[in-house]
């Protein structure tokens, strides 16, 4: 069974998710050596280049040591809540980032509300210390009493910190730290992000968080693995939210590493994977072992 984590990158708008999760990749050593890489990699639809904000989630996957960590880049606008609010039940922890100089904003405390509320482990992330007008000590204040205000629990009321310039690919554990690469963040996420839970005996359970398009495969569902296995070519049942039971078959199952999407043969419980074949399927939807369905509550 392959050690994953799977974590959502959640914060108000230009807080610098998507430049943290671009940072993530060059020093996991995730991107090979010939890869020509931009920045804001993963705001990959032209309105995101356009606006230079991320609308859509997206996820990717780093190798750290021998860890897969599953990482879903969320939209920072108040505008795109559902979104992130979907994404959060497919992870289990969080990385909130709050600028240095601005602190909590709103959409800080929406994502957060939702975050706690789902029991989500929150590793905090106080970005952008290398701004001249920065006060990190203050920061961590803000987001310490928000977290108060909104009946956090004591598990998560101890919550760890990372102080990180996304920008320079700089971080560490205390701000009187020399300045270090995000060796310390992995290290964090290892540690206090849970591993999944389900087990890969079970009848088979996937729920689609998001969909994409492919020119050649048609409609394609990005689902968590919450147990069993699931193999190209396996039949299979999909549960509809309105409870309606359609039959289908994976004629194309697909892994995540980098920017990178590849064809696999099987993928357990706990991992990411998206999978093509079923023209039927939309967010919410539950992909179940046929001869055992099982689905899980519509998101």
């Amino acid at each position: 069974m392959q050690k994953i984590r799977n974590i959502a990158v959640i914060a108000h708008v230009d807080h610098g998710k998507t430049t943290l999760v671009d940072g993530l990749l060059k020093q996991s050593g995730t991107y090979g050596s010939h890869e020509q890489v931009n920045e804001r990699a993963m705001d990959s639809n032209a309105l995101e280049k356009e606006r230079g904000i991320t609308i859509l989630s997206k996820n990717t996957a780093i190798r750290f040591g021998d860890h897969k960590i599953n990482v879903i880049d969320t939209p920072g606008h108040a505008d795109f809540g559902g979104e992130v609010e979907r994404v959060l039940k497919m992870v289990d922890g969080a990385l909130i980032l709050v600028d240095a100089y601005e602190g909590v904003m709103p959409q800080t405390k929406f994502v957060v509300k939702k975050m706690l509320a789902l029991g989500l482990k929150p590793i905090v992330v106080i970005n952008k210390i290398d701004k001249p007008s920065a006060d990190p000590e203050r920061v961590v204040d803000e987001v310490f009493d928000l977290f108060v205000a909104m009946d956090a629990t004591e598990d998560q009321l101890d919550f760890p910190i990372v102080y990180a310039a996304a920008r320079d690919g700089m971080a560490k554990l205390n701000m009187s730290d020399p300045d270090g690469d995000f060796t310390c963040l992995f290290n964090t996420i290892l540690e206090k992000v849970p591993e999944p839970t389900g087990d890969p005996e079970n009848p088979t359970q996937l729920q689609v968080f998001t969909l994409d398009y492919d020119n050649y495969v048609g409609k394609i569902g990005i689902a968590r693995i919450f147990n069993g296995k699931i193999a190209k070519g396996d039949n299979i049942l999909l549960a509809k939210a309105d409870g309606e039971m359609v039959k289908g078959k994976i004629s194309k199952l697909i892994g995540f590493m980098g920017l990178n999407r590849m064809e696999i043969q099987e993928a357990e419980a706990g991992d990411i994977v998206a999978v093509a074949g079923i023209e039927t399927v939309d967010v919410g939807d539950t992909i179940c072992d046929p001869q055992n369905p099982m689905p899980l509550d519509p998101m």
